[in-house]
């Protein structure tokens, strides 16, 4: 409030200043200079002031204009300042946000202390309500994700969806032509989630609606502006005067509500038509909507459709996209993966993409323990939300010691959590699957730890099912294809909500059954040719270019004498 009235009070005294001196043109067309003088003015003095505070307050690393001034690398200059302070501020003229990457305090925030920091960014869907609201539609939403008939459904959907995924990258795959798959895997995890969440076949992935294309394109531009917020403090005099990204935040709403209304519409008269059982989400909220139309209304149930589709499409599109960066890096780990899904599958000879995927059950998922490591990995290093923002509603202090004042807000920082040494240990800017193995089995750690599906009372619901679906996607890609990136050098994070691969993820896909790799790429095509680590580093042989002492597995049909050529001629070679 102080510094809102300094800020007033010196555009008033630059105003008054050219009244007085008949500067009166300087006076009108000078009024958006004073302000921008004001807001640099009323900056200055309230950064000045929390920065010689001696209240205990966390350290100042700077203004928030730093945030803007390296938006293009902003998870790491986030990273970075954490390295130097575990909790520290960034200044506002009307407020501090506070950021941490301690797990005490992260505990403290999502669980001990959870009622003071249940405000987020978004509007009034599951993930950012508060009170009895949230825990009416928490208790529904657990009841549908913990049903068999939902389990069931959303499994088929997954498999179904998967098949036609493989069949687009395989066409790129016999065309050896570069697939942008993060493309790919955004519009099959969104086919999934409409079908699972909404009972309706949005069939993204074909392109040939032209409805549902509006509706992606208005979604994912709304995404990115909304998070230009983060930076910009303009942004709600944008917003009054419906100017710059701001109206295409508005125009793109419209777009959102008028399909996710029509949406609503065509499954209430659905329901209406077609008994019996309610396989998908929202159907169970519609029958509930039923007994108190008051109360749910089609705003409400808006609001609750946009975060099924926020948390079903781009986080786990997101995860995977980093998956396979991941693993284009380090095709060891590719191979490996690779391995455990042939096994847990038992697939000894040739099969189809429909057939192979019936065999992804919950039974075989189990037993891909590591690549259940490999999605973990991924998701510590690039979280599907690099940055949770709360805000403090009355005065607290945090564990650590600092004070928090009321209004503050209250950031923790998943992606600079998982680069922390003192978290995970001198590798921890390694991917390393195997730090989640113990004897081979998979080891959760604390949520606190790992925040990627938060923790406490606001706890993922759909944790299980983010990892049954994308360890359906990733074993089906993983068993008929080898990926390798196009631009090397790629890496680098968009700036969203969550956290995107900056331009896509373009790479090559060649068929993993069908084509020799390593040193035989590109030269021809066997069929059930399998070349496969089956010990400790084993493809450091010929395949990796090593003494050719890795294990290979080859498949009779080829017939004899390859075991001289893959193993480089002193490996040891098992045929099946």
């Amino acid at each position: 409030m102080n510094t809102l009235l300094f800020f007033i009070l010196t555009v008033i005294l630059f105003i008054m200043g050219s009244i007085i001196t008949r500067s009166y043109i300087l006076a009108l067309f000078g009024l958006p200079l004073y302000v921008v003088v004001g807001i640099t003015v009323s900056s200055v003095v309230t950064y000045i002031r929390e920065l010689i505070s001696d209240d205990h307050r966390p350290p100042v690393a700077g203004p928030m204009i730093n945030l803007l001034i390296h938006f293009r690398k902003l998870f790491d200059y986030q990273t970075t300042l954490a390295r130097k302070h575990s909790t520290y501020r960034l200044i506002t003229p009307s407020h501090t946000e506070v950021y941490t990457v301690d797990p005490v305090n992260v505990e403290y925030i999502l669980k001990t202390n959870f009622p003071n920091y249940g405000k987020d960014l978004f509007g009034d869907g599951i993930f950012v309500v508060d009170g009895d609201k949230w825990r009416h539609q928490r208790k529904l939403a657990s009841y549908e994700f913990s049903t068999k008939v939902l389990r069931d459904f959303s499994s088929a959907v997954f498999r179904s969806n998967t098949a036609r995924l493989s069949l687009k990258v395989y066409a790129s795959a016999l065309d050896n032509r570069e697939t942008d798959l993060q493309d790919l895997l955004m519009k099959t995890t969104m086919d999934s989630i409409f079908k699972v969440g909404f009972g309706v076949d949005l069939n993204t992935l074909s392109g040939s609606d032209e409805f549902s294309n509006q509706f992606i394109k208005a979604f994912d531009d709304s995404n990115v502006i909304v998070y230009w917020r983060y930076v910009d403090v303009l942004w709600r005099i944008k917003r009054f005067l419906n100017i710059g990204l701001e109206r295409n935040l508005k125009n793109n709403i419209k777009i959102i509500d008028n399909f996710v209304y029509e949406l609503i519409h065509r499954k209430r008269e659905q329901m209406k038509d077609v008994k019996g059982a309610r396989e998908d989400i929202l159907s169970r909220f519609l029958v509930e909507s039923e007994k108190d139309r008051e109360k749910m209304t089609d705003q409400y149930l808006r609001d609750i459709t946009l975060s099924f589709i926020i948390a079903g499409k781009d986080t786990s599109a997101n995860t995977l996209t980093w998956l396979f960066y991941m693993l284009c890096k380090n095709p060891m780990v590719q191979e490996k993966v690779a391995l455990e899904v042939r096994l847990a599958t038992e697939v000894k000879d040739f099969l189809s993409i429909d057939e192979f995927v019936l065999r992804l059950s919950d039974v075989t998922l189990e037993r891909m323990q590591y690549l259940h490591a490999a999605l973990t990995e991924t998701l510590r290093l690039y979280p599907a939300v690099p940055v949770d923002g709360k805000s403090s509603e009355d005065d607290d202090v945090l564990p650590d010691g600092y004070k928090i004042k009321k209004g503050d807000g209250m950031n923790y920082l998943p992606y600079a959590m998982g680069r922390m040494t003192y978290i995970w240990g001198e590798d921890a800017e390694e991917f390393r699957p195997e730090r989640w193995l113990e004897n081979g089995v998979f080891r959760a750690e604390s949520p606190f730890k790992f925040t990627a599906f938060q923790g406490g009372p606001r706890i993922c619901l759909g944790k299980e099912f983010a990892y049954r679906q994308m360890k359906i996607m990733a074993a089906a890609l993983i068993f008929f294809f080898r990926f390798k990136l196009v631009d090397q050098m790629g890496g680098r994070g968009r700036r969203a909500v969550v956290l995107v691969a900056n331009g896509g993820r373009h790479c090559f896909c060649t068929n993993g059954v069908a084509t020799l790799p390593g040193r035989m790429e590109g030269s021809g095509t066997l069929m059930f040719v399998w070349w496969i680590c089956v010990v400790g580093e084993g493809l450091d042989g010929f395949l990796c270019g090593g003494r050719g002492d890795g294990v290979c597995v080859v498949d009779l049909a080829v017939g004899e004498g390859l075991e001289e050529f893959l193993c480089g001629g002193d490996g040891v070679c098992v045929f099946v």
